[in-house]
């Protein structure tokens, strides 16, 4: 996309007003279209990001406000590299916005689009507010490959299923090239009152966020190496090793995605230079791109559908007989289920703010139906946890797992844990790392010590029940149970 640029000579002694750029999720500058707009406008350019204080359903979450504090500074950072500064401010993004434009005379706000519904209604009510002023006000698409709403069926309806979205995408074309990064950025002669990174109170009370950050480097340039890397050691055998939680077998990009620190068209053109160079396995391009494509179609279906983020995408699911059970639902959050995998990856969760995509799968099944606990409380605590939580993935992912969502998992479909972590997990390796007690299981009982022999037992220094806790539901009789549950609601249909 190109931007006429209009300059604008103030008069003699008169300073230039600038033009606001709101970052939101889009923490860099690399392919960031908002800022080429703005750029393009010739104007001294005031970078700003608002923390929300509001009290809103889905405020970032614990885990993404701990990225969100080192991916600021980091931010602040190559702005002051290219002469410019980051503004920071908590509080209304409409009240604050309203503020600095007032304060510094500026003349538009330029954004990125977000397609999420809290950032939709917050964006519109910005608008309204700077045409109230008499101030532009301009969006810019740079969240996706495409833009959300674009994608239709030869009906003009929203696609419901993934394979036919995705296939209609590529025969979209090619999204649009990403742009480099400003060598410099205009600065204004007046800086408005900044407040500190700790003003904004990010961090959580608990010493809990120091252990997420170890494992992570945020940052625009933390997003380039990951990329780097996984292109040069992890998109050989992807298509093999992505279901592997013990190995490397996948990009880490999530988190950078997620806070915008590399735009998603970046990625997928780094794709394509690697096809072009010569790269030879083809499985792992397409299943890498299709990966892509998942993230895309979650974005799509909640620009369409708003209200899934509580409700059931699939109506039928709006009586489904979920139980309320606080004391299985803290079992589940605190990884002592007694299923090994299951356990593994609420820990991962805890200790990195991530978890691997197939465990992810793994923990979702086990909740919504060994346990018959709602998806929505799963949802919720992905939410507060995962440094990658994202509204539309987070949704989708957990509609899928819990049978409710657009092109779900069908609810029958009861994931055996043990069999799981038998298949993904052969000699245990990943349940070794995260549940330490179970290391000295041998590989035969590490998914199943409940079935080990005494000996195994003490021969690993573990007692069940107090050293590791036995399973709290039997998975064949949790199984049944959720089968007939489910019955109940086609009967009563």
């Amino acid at each position: 996309m190109k931007y006429l640029i209009i300059k604008k000579t103030p008069n003699e002694g008169e300073m230039q007003p600038p033009v606001i750029l709101w970052f939101r999720r889009d923490l860099r500058l690399d392919d960031n279209p908002a800022l080429q707009a703005a750029l393009a406008n010739g104007s001294p350019i005031l970078p700003l990001f608002v923390h929300s204080s509001g009290g809103g359903d889905w405020q970032a979450g614990a885990a993404s406000r701990v990225w969100r504090y080192q991916s600021l500074q980091k931010l602040d950072t190559t702005l002051r590299d290219r002469g410019s500064r980051l503004i920071l401010r908590k509080g209304d993004p409409s009240d604050v916005i309203r503020s600095i434009a007032h304060e510094t005379k500026a003349t538009a706000v330029y954004a990125t689009k977000h397609a999420a519904p809290p950032e939709e209604a917050t964006s519109f009510e910005v608008q309204n507010l700077m045409a109230e002023m008499g101030v532009d006000y301009h969006l810019a698409e740079g969240e996706l490959l495409y833009p959300a709403g674009s994608i239709l069926s030869k009906s003009k309806t929203p696609y419901k299923v993934y394979g036919q979205f995705w296939k209609a995408c590529l025969q979209a074309g090619s999204p649009e090239l990403p742009q480099e990064a400003p060598a410099s950025i205009s600065a204004p002669e007046f800086w408005p009152e900044s407040s500190s990174i700790e003003e904004l109170r990010l961090l959580p009370s608990e010493d809990w966020g120091g252990r997420i950050i170890d494992h992570w480097t945020p940052g625009e340039e933390g997003a380039k190496v990951a990329l780097n890397r996984f292109l040069e050691e992890g998109l050989h055998d992807y298509e093999q090793m992505r279901e592997i939680p013990s190995k490397r077998g996948t990009s880490f990009l999530s988190p950078h995605i997620a806070h915008g620190e590399i735009g998603i068209r970046r990625v997928w053109y780094e794709l394509e230079r690697m096809e072009a160079s010569g790269y030879g396995n083809a499985d792992d391009l397409t299943r890498f791109r299709a990966e892509l494509g998942w993230r895309e179609f979650s974005h799509h279906v909640l620009h369409f559908f708003q209200s899934s983020t509580t409700q059931p995408f699939n109506p039928r699911f709006t009586h489904f007989p979920w139980i309320d059970d606080a004391e299985s639902l803290e079992a589940w959050r605190k990884g002592k289920t007694g299923y090994p995998i299951v356990d593994a990856g609420m820990r991962q969760l805890w200790e990195m703010g991530w978890m691997h995509n197939r465990v992810r799968m793994i923990v979702a099944s086990f909740l919504t139906k060994h346990l018959l606990l709602p998806w929505q409380s799963g949802a919720r605590w992905f939410w507060d946890t995962l440094v990658d939580a994202d509204l539309s993935n987070n949704t989708m992912g957990w509609q899928w797992s819990a049978g409710t969502g657009a092109d779900a998992a069908p609810y029958f479909r009861i994931f055996n844990p043990t069999a799981q972590g038998e298949k993904y997990d052969p000699e245990g390796e990943y349940v070794r790392r995260w549940v330490p007690e179970l290391a000295s299981l041998s590989s035969l009982w590490i998914h199943k010590p409940w079935e080990a022999p005494a000996s195994e037992l003490q021969k690993a220094g573990l007692e069940l029940g107090s050293g590791y806790p036995r399973p709290i539901v039997d998975h064949a009789a949790a199984r049944e149970r959720a089968l007939h549950a489910f019955q109940s609601l086609r009967e009563d249909s």
